[in-house]
């Protein structure tokens, strides 16, 4: 099994496969533009243009589960961050990413990758790093910015 075989919509509706980036590798983010570690979407954005054109994506996909830090429409959302952090990766619509009603693609990644010490998601901005095979390689804590994962994302696009 790979993320490959998982589907969501994106902020504008549409239905996205993500075995639409196969062979790409990825980071995956729960996001929330309300919540403390909010700036780190100006990073996520950095890094993805860094290194877009070696086929690495950032997936964002706001999340209101924790401290109700993304209360906002997807259109709201999609606002928010284009204009405060200039986010052009895509972003997908709202989904739970913990409890009864998370999303299968959240489901697996916590499967695949464990935290400290649960494999539910605590926070907003936990990380899932992807290879270009669709395994889930690493996960990062919501405090781990993303400069710290750079080194991380060079050596999976060599």
């Amino acid at each position: 099994m790979s993320i490959y075989e998982f589907s969501a919509r994106l902020i504008n509706g549409e239905e996205r496969s993500l075995s639409d980036y196969e062979g790409h590798a990825l980071l995956i983010v729960n996001t929330a533009t309300k919540c403390g570690f909010a700036p780190q979407l100006r990073e996520l954005e950095e890094l993805y243009k860094r290194y877009r054109d070696n086929k690495f994506i950032v997936l964002g996909f706001p999340c209101n589960q924790f401290g109700s830090q993304e209360p906002g429409s997807d259109e709201e959302v999609a606002e928010s961050c284009q204009l405060n952090f200039g986010v052009s990766f895509p972003l997908f619509s709202k989904i739970d990413v913990k409890g009864e009603e998370a999303h299968p693609l959240y489901r697996y990644l916590t499967k695949e990758k464990k935290g400290l010490l649960t494999a539910d998601i605590k926070w907003n901005f936990t990380k899932f790093l992807i290879d270009r095979q669709g395994k889930v390689i690493k996960r990062y804590a919501p405090t781990t910015s993303p400069s710290k994962i750079e080194e991380d994302v060079k050596r999976l696009l060599t």
